[in-house]
């Protein structure tokens, strides 16, 4: 009863369909502009209400202690798990090659390039970051942002402010935690349970790591990833829709988006790094 539709009607349907995905995908890209544009506008706000009086000083230690201290156990725990595995997995494959008193190298420039900074990262920003955002966009959601521009002050420098620097104080602090507990877990299991001499790993790990080339380098990479958590976080937070919908979307996004931005920030920094 119904005809089948002409060759031309289906040519036209395939290109339509193609339209379509060129249209989102330019549509799309308009969006990230326009999202890059505006974190960097909330970037140049926060950095200005960063100078401004009053310091909110006790506001800052107490960002500092709900992103750092309420954040050790699991940076702590994860180190020494991470540096465990790593610490098994790096002799099991050099020994192989009878180099299994290269371990410590092994393990203390893995640790300190890259996993030390990236992984803390992503445990803070799964921790800490979502519960910035979700603070900030519950804030939104009940009218107290609106309540503090009300009362003539600025939730940019009460609010925002005080939990960006924290988040970045912290960060370079939290990644030398999990590095030092990184390698005391590597240790354990080389030295006590596999039997490689104590004098090896420490030897092979003080001689292979430098200074410029591996704990700048660490270092460097915690605070741009305690930079991208900071702003990202908050900007989520302090963007959202004033409904339950908008902090579940913020939380969300913050992590999803804080994960892929120190992913990429870390390649950048590694291969800028070496050259």
């Amino acid at each position: 009863p119904y005809a089948k539709p002409s060759i031309n009607k289906r040519r036209r349907g395939r290109g339509g369909g193609r339209v379509n995905a060129i249209q989102t995908l330019g549509f799309r890209t308009l969006m990230l502009v326009v999202h890059l544009g505006r974190l960097g506008v909330f970037v140049g706000r926060l950095a200005r209400a960063s100078v401004a009086p009053p310091s909110r000083v006790r506001r800052f230690v107490a960002e500092v202690f709900d992103a750092g201290v309420l954040s050790l156990p699991i940076v702590c725990l994860s180190g020494a798990t991470v540096g465990a595995v790593l610490g098994f997995q790096s002799y099991v494959a050099l020994a192989r090659f009878g180099a299994e008193g290269s371990v410590g190298a092994v393990v203390g420039i893995a640790l300190i390039r890259e996993f030390g900074p990236v992984l803390t990262a992503l445990l803070v920003t799964g921790r800490a970051g979502s519960a910035v955002a979700a603070e900030i966009a519950s804030m939104v959601q009940t009218g107290q942002i609106d309540g503090l521009r009300m009362m003539s002050i600025d939730p940019m420098h009460f609010v925002v402010m005080p939990k960006a620097w924290g988040m970045l104080f912290a960060m370079p602090l939290l990644s030398a935690l999990f590095i030092v507990f990184a390698i005391a877990g590597g240790y354990g299991v080389v030295v006590h349970l596999l039997g490689l001499d104590p004098g090896t790993y420490m030897t092979s790990l003080e001689d292979a790591v430098d200074f410029h080339d591996d704990v700048m380098q660490s270092l460097v990479k915690a605070l741009v990833f305690g930079s991208l958590m900071a702003s990202i976080s908050t900007y989520r937070g302090y963007t959202s829709e004033p409904t339950s919908a908008g902090v579940s979307a913020a939380t969300t996004g913050t992590v999803v988006v804080a994960s892929v931005a120190v992913l990429l920030f870390d390649y950048a920094l590694t291969t800028l790094w070496g050259v």
